[in-house]
């Protein structure tokens, strides 16, 4: 069967059979992005992400069991190592006793109805912090990346994941990924959401402290998009879409509203998704406790012009405060 052929990965769950239409700013649009580490006792503060904390397996119930009551239907989850001795191929990432395989298992017991997303890279658990093999000349090598990626997110898919999204801006790596999950026979029971145009912003500054993902030397702007480069992230959605995404995701979003709308005009059949990342949400509560704003009205025009765009998906860490807002 063709990659093209494959279009119920997109829809084999009620809540991303919702997000094929567009709407109104709901509590549904909302994905909460998770930190789960590898004490399963953890609940740690994170100074630079304001009100987030690190979170244990064993802490889960607690933390999410009131916020799936409000109304909660979606998370992503990213893995932060903190025991795990770390190798150049990221070995620990897809450690069946490693944190976000455990988390998955445990979240799919405690809340059914949950969707359960995982963030697909190699950062948190390479030695260098780079998202995927290296050359000995510290450059990226392809190939083995995008086969070792690919392996992780089937691992997580046959873990319980509903969704995989894969962030390391590998080339082809989305083509691959799907491909693993069509020959294990789970094409049409995981979605495949594309991190596509993820640029290489200053804004995911509080995210690296969170998940201990910062590169032991240089940048990731090889693989990462330049914030300029407006026609590379068209070429980028559309390969995706080519390759077997089922969502496409925009990277950081208020910066690259513009983006956002290219992709719901590239990809009109597509559900667009998009990440309000840890420096955005940060630069919100600053403004608001500097007096420039009032924290929800911000959050609110934040979020709503993200939907104007063409967004229908929104990853936020305002999502618990949301959950209270659209019930007001």
């Amino acid at each position: 069967m063709e990659i093209s052929s494959i279009l119920q990965g997109g829809y084999h769950h009620p809540l991303s059979r919702s997000w094929q239409g567009r709407r109104q700013l709901t509590k549904s649009m909302f994905m909460y992005p998770i930190f789960i580490t590898d004490d399963p006792n953890a609940s740690v503060e994170i100074p630079s992400l304001p009100g987030q904390r690190r979170w244990g397996v064993n802490r889960l119930e607690e933390f999410l069991g009131p916020l799936v009551q409000k109304g909660l239907t979606s998370v992503i989850l990213f893995g932060v190592p903190l025991k795990c001795e770390k190798d150049g191929r990221g070995t620990p990432a897809d450690d069946p006793s490693g944190p976000v395989i455990q988390a998955i298992k445990r979240l799919r017991t405690l809340f059914p109805s949950l969707y359960i997303a995982c963030d697909v890279c190699l950062c948190e658990y390479t030695s260098h912090g780079h998202c995927g093999y290296l050359h000995q000349d510290g450059t990226i090598n392809t190939e083995p990346s995008v086969e070792r990626l690919a392996e992780v997110a089937l691992n997580y898919a046959l873990a319980g994941a509903h969704c995989v999204a894969p962030s390391d801006m590998m080339d082809g790596r989305i083509k691959a990924i799907k491909r693993k999950l069509i020959e294990a026979g789970l094409g049409n029971r995981c979605t495949l959401m594309s991190y596509s145009a993820k640029f290489a912003s200053s804004l995911y500054g509080p995210f690296r402290d969170a998940a201990g993902s910062a590169p032991a030397f240089g940048d990731r702007k090889c693989y990462q998009l330049p914030p300029t480069a407006k026609g590379l992230a068209k070429r980028a959605i559309l390969r995706d879409t080519t390759e077997g995404a089922d969502i496409i995701m925009v990277k950081p979003a208020l910066p690259y509203l513009d983006v956002i709308a290219n992709a719901a005009e590239l990809a009109p059949n597509h559900p667009i998704a998009c990440y309000q990342v840890s420096g955005e949400f940060a630069m919100i509560h600053a403004g608001a406790k500097a007096g420039v704003y009032e924290l929800k009205t911000m959050a609110f025009e934040a979020a709503e012009s993200m939907v104007r765009a063409g967004a229908g998906i929104i990853l936020s860490y305002f999502t618990p405060q949301f959950l209270d807002w659209l019930s007001a």
